[in-house]
């Protein structure tokens, strides 16, 4: 069973209730596309039927008012020859022909209001359509986000995460053992800039003893001599 049962329904359709009942939107806007896409090749088959159907009253109506023409001419010929009997049956087929293309008027006039109609609601059912394909565009993009969304989140509130920054954080601390054994093994080595080093700084220290020693020297010479 369809969504629209009827042209009408489709026309006064609330597309926005249909799908906010819908468990699958992006499911039910493509069964509503589909459905006037379906009703609309079937309103346009009877708009094409329908002008056929003109088409071919015109053609008849033309042929009475044609035959009512002709038998007017007979009957004035006839009058012209004095001949009333064939007169009077000229004009009786003329009133034929002449209420046959009355009658025939008549139903152009219907069929011409019933296409009329069918215009109408074509480009109604076009405005629903091109409104429906709109709004899957922007279904489809939302529910694709959403869902990318969801997926993020439970991502975040899950273990997984947690486990892996867990992990993470237990490569960091092998590395710092595995640095720190490195380290242990270089304890106690010196390498030739160290030794250079230690060379240097006990120059310095020489140095400043010699000074430390002439400085005090000095001071008591000072001393002596102020005694």
């Amino acid at each position: 069973m369809g969504i629209f049962s009827r042209f009408t329904d489709i026309v006064n359709s609330n597309i926005n209730s249909l799908l906010d009942k819908a468990e699958d939107p992006e499911k039910m806007v493509r069964l509503i596309i589909q459905e006037m896409e379906d009703t609309l090749v079937e309103v346009r088959s009877a708009s094409a039927k329908t002008l056929a159907n003109k088409k071919e009253i015109v053609s008849q109506i033309s042929k009475y008012e044609s035959d009512a023409a002709d038998w007017q001419s007979k009957a004035e010929l006839a009058l012209s020859k004095d001949r009333d009997d064939l007169a009077r049956a000229a004009l009786q087929e003329k009133k034929k022909s002449a209420d046959a293309a009355e009658t025939l008027s008549n139903e152009l006039a219907n069929v011409e209001a019933q296409i009329s109609k069918l215009q109408d609601e074509i480009g109604q059912l076009q405005e629903k359509l091109a409104d429906a394909k709109s709004r899957q565009k922007t279904i489809i993009m939302r529910q694709k986000t959403a869902s990318s969304r969801l997926e993020v989140k439970k991502t975040l509130d899950s273990s997984k995460v947690d486990n892996a920054m867990g992990r993470f954080e237990q490569y960091e601390r092998k590395i710092d053992d595995l640095e720190s054994q490195v380290d242990a093994y270089d304890l106690g080595r010196k390498s030739l800039n160290d030794e250079f080093a230690e060379l240097e700084a006990g120059d310095k220290v020489d140095d400043e003893l010699a000074a430390l020693k002439a400085k005090m020297k000095s001071a008591n010479k000072n001393t002596e001599k102020s005694e």
